[in-house]
């Protein structure tokens, strides 16, 4: 395609205007753009391309990502109808191994293919095309320096399919929406990635620049450390996998049971989980913990892996943690201390040496409200001077 200038701002390729070719470009590498999100994005340019002239009936974004759940996320515009999202997880490049969405990508190539069974494999069949009458669909793939590469398609129902013209358009386009999209995965790639290993909370913090050594805030917190019993004779005597996937299937049961109460896991310390619960409120923050124990016990208590049964020690507690950056150097760790956490480590040691399913401190019971709880009376906590009164409820429902 002829480059454009800006001498003619009338001047066409195949009844294109340049000049609006040029400004579509601009809106992809500026300011309004770069505020959208992915749905806002894909709207807009199939919005553009119309206006252009070009006959497009389907855009969609097929964005890769690094997750632990999905491969990446698919945005699906039509004109008149509303943007459509789909999580697809890990598997889903398998069932789409022989479509152009996937040769493409492998390829580095920009496909052009009509319907039925093609060198690049079948693609009305995929969800996002189904039953919508394309005929034709460019699938170009946004390759970045390195890193994941995504997709986008152009799709029309119009016989005969795009012309040359709207496909050099089309390719005119592609380094501003490789771009732009770029920085989208990047930034998704970021979030998901910090999520994953360290929480949101913590990452919001990180995000927002506190990463250096000493960075540290004080902070009220119901505590909850939740350890899976005999895991050491289990681990000594099953095979490495078999450890692996009891493992997993186990923190599946004890990791929604926290996060859908609003706590954060900080830490896996082998087959322990260490979670926080945050708020100047302590009543709602020991409720949440409360809440989250008894729905532990609850899965663990019909849990089975491979016919293996597995039993659970919860410590609850409520006091006051440091939270922030620990470590040496460029090597840091966001974590929390203080002596209420250690607390919370000698409830737990005193759970696995009693056979007590849920053991709670004083100070959480009281703020959590807890009536049908049983003192088991003065227990002394090592490393600490004074005894501590610890409490079992009566049921672990």
């Amino acid at each position: 395609m002829p480059k454009a200038t800006t001498a003619n701002p009338r001047a066409t390729h195949g009844g294109i205007n340049i000049g609006a070719i040029l400004s579509l470009i601009e809106w992809l590498t500026g300011d309004e753009c770069h505020a959208l999100d992915e749905a806002g994005l894909v709207a807009g340019l199939g919005r553009r391309l119309q206006a252009l002239g070009l006959p497009v009936d389907r855009l969609t974004l097929h964005l890769t990502t690094l997750h632990p759940e999905f491969i990446g996320r698919t945005f699906a515009w039509a004109p008149g109808e509303p943007v459509e999202i789909h999580d697809r997880e890990h598997g889903a490049r398998l069932a789409l191994a022989n479509t152009p969405l996937v040769k493409a990508q492998d390829m580095r190539e920009l496909l052009v293919v009509g319907p039925g069974e093609s060198p690049h494999g079948r693609w009305q069949h995929i969800d996002i095309f189904y039953g919508r009458g394309l005929v034709q669909l460019i699938v170009a793939p946004l390759c970045n320096a390195d890193g994941p590469i995504s997709t986008a398609a152009f799709g029309t129902r119009r016989p005969g399919g795009f012309t040359s013209a709207e496909r050099d358009v089309i390719e005119r386009i592609l380094p501003a929406l490789r771009n732009t999209c770029e920085l989208r995965v990047l930034r998704q790639c970021e979030l998901s990635l910090l999520d994953t290993y360290i929480g949101p909370m913590t990452a919001s913090r990180i995000l927002a620049g506190h990463i250096r050594r000493g960075e540290i805030e004080s902070m009220e917190a119901a505590l909850l450390l939740c350890d899976l019993r005999g895991f050491t004779e289990l681990s000594n005597r099953l095979p490495g996998s078999t450890v692996l996937g009891l493992l997993n299937a186990y923190f599946d049961k004890v990791v929604p049971a926290i996060t859908r109460e609003g706590g954060e896991v900080l830490k896996f310390m082998g087959d322990a989980v260490l979670a926080f619960f945050p708020g100047a409120d302590a009543a709602g923050a020991c409720g949440a913990a409360l809440a989250s124990a008894k729905t532990i016990l609850d899965e663990i208590g019909s849990f089975e892996y491979d016919g293996i049964r597995a039993k659970v020690g919860i410590a609850l507690h409520y006091g006051e943690v440091s939270y922030g950056n620990v470590g040496s150097g460029n090597r840091l760790d966001f974590t929390l201390i203080g002596p209420d956490v250690n607390i919370v480590s000698r409830i737990q040691s005193i759970c696995s040496e009693r056979g007590e399913a849920l053991l709670t401190s004083a100070p959480f019971r009281q703020k959590a409200g807890i009536t049908d709880a049983i003192s088991i009376g003065q227990q002394r906590l090592k490393g600490f001077g004074e005894t501590m009164e610890l409490f079992a409820l009566t049921r672990a429902e």
